[in-house]
């Protein structure tokens, strides 16, 4: 049995937040990785990933605002298995946008930024799906504690 929840509208700010959020962590939790798997230093390497977060944030905002405003549409429910296509269907949209930039950044060739960029994909499937969840399960409780302050 699937455990599914109503899909309430998020305001700007409330966007802003829970993309800044997602990837203010990212950031920490991964820019070390990219260090030590490209041989940079960690402040080159950092350097990329606040880079690659930048756009993320912005492609977070936008694509999850289309897939919300899909999902209000067609009556979905968030089900594990809508959760997993949005994530999956996030990542390839950055795949995209990302793979030239690395290449550039690292000085690599396409194959190589996209072999990065696969690894990162990687990792951060189970994030997103991961920090998503967290998100979606406590949001509730924090716009309550919010309305009662």
């Amino acid at each position: 049995m699937s455990v599914a929840v109503v899909v309430p509208r998020k305001s700007l700010s409330e966007r802003v937040v829970h993309a800044l959020l997602f990837e203010g962590v990212a950031v920490v939790l991964f820019s070390p990785l990219v260090a030590l798997v490209s041989d940079k230093s960690l402040a080159h390497s950092g350097v990329l990933t606040v880079m690659m977060s930048f756009i993320a944030v912005l492609w977070n905002m936008v694509f999850t605002a289309g897939f919300e405003a899909l999902e209000r549409r067609r009556g979905w429910r968030r089900t594990l298995r809508l959760r997993l296509a949005h994530a999956c269907l996030f990542e390839v949209g950055l795949i995209v946008a990302l793979v030239p930039m690395i290449a550039w950044w690292m000085q690599v060739d396409l194959l190589q930024a996209l072999m990065l960029d696969i690894g990162l994909v990687m990792l951060f499937l189970p994030y997103t799906l991961v920090f998503n969840w967290l998100y979606d399960r406590y949001r509730p409780r924090l716009l309550a504690s919010r309305q009662q302050v």
